[in-house]
């Protein structure tokens, strides 16, 4: 008897493209000063206040910039397919997903695809479109997902975090 159950079937993927994994910024020596300098005055602070907990949320962030910063950002596979979006071996189901959004601003780097979870305690997952023409994608996703056309411009978390090269 074949096998019939809806998730075993083969996803047909309908666009795909590659991307980093992560977004690796080039950090100066500056940079690393100034993080420094900021770490031992929140640390000063923490202690002076005896916030100890505040004290190893400093030192656990620092160590995992530092793991982080050594590790070149691995090329993963995107797919649009016709049940969800893959990312690497990650699969996201339209049936989790609330929306999609596009923001395509090329001169000032942003060229980004937004999913919005139903379960608002997931993250917004965030894709890079690269080179990909963002038309074709738009036109595949509409017929699974609405699109969410109030955001036009990156979240703040992620302006703040390519600022401060997070």
């Amino acid at each position: 008897m074949p096998n019939t159950h809806p998730h075993n079937k083969t996803k047909e993927e309908l666009i795909f493209w590659t991307a980093p994994e992560f977004e690796k910024y080039e950090r100066t020596k500056r940079w690393y000063t100034v993080a420094i300098a900021a770490a031992a005055l929140m640390l000063l602070f923490a202690f002076f206040t005896a916030n100890f907990l505040f004290a190893v949320i400093i030192i656990v962030v620092a160590l995992i910039i530092i793991l982080h910063d050594g590790r070149e950002p691995e090329r993963v596979k995107i797919a649009i397919t016709d049940e969800g979006v893959t990312v690497g071996k990650r699969f996201f189901d339209y049936d989790d997903l609330k929306d999609f959004s596009i923001v395509y601003k090329p001169r000032v780097g942003v060229k980004n695809l937004y999913f919005e979870f139903k379960n608002i305690v997931r993250p917004r997952l965030s894709i890079p479109l690269e080179n990909m023409n963002p038309l074709p994608i738009r036109e595949i996703l509409l017929k699974y997902l609405p699109e969410d056309l109030e955001r036009t411009d990156q979240p703040i978390s992620e302006a703040l975090a390519r600022l401060f090269k997070l």
